[in-house]
């Protein structure tokens, strides 16, 4: 059974448009490892820049082995020098009924 997660990525000073670019490649490459499903993921923005994602992971076996994965590890090496990963309810928006934010292309 899949997993959805949601994550949030707050960019590092300078980093927003790297961080960015990065994640329109972040479901491709762990879709080339098999292990996410093809669902497609919803990529957002908070009022202060913090990225978010939803995907889909293809189990919780998945989401074990890409920890073992050389290549989501090298990929995780790449997010971490240019966002931090924060709380989902550390977002203002998630604070309101309805958390609303900015589509990313």
């Amino acid at each position: 059974m899949g997993r959805i997660v949601i994550v949030a990525y707050k960019p590092k000073a300078g980093k927003a448009e790297a961080l960015k670019e990065l994640t329109k490649t972040h479901v491709s490459r762990l879709l080339k490892e098999g292990l996410v499903t093809t669902r497609e993921p919803v990529v957002m923005e908070a009022a202060d820049g913090t990225i978010v994602e939803v995907f889909e992971w293809l189990s919780d076996e998945a989401i074990a082995n890409a920890h073992q994965n050389p290549e989501v590890l090298k990929m995780w090496k790449e997010y971490f020098e240019v966002c931090d990963i924060v709380q989902l309810n550390s977002l203002t928006e998630t604070g309101d009924m309805f958390a609303t934010f900015t589509p990313v292309d």
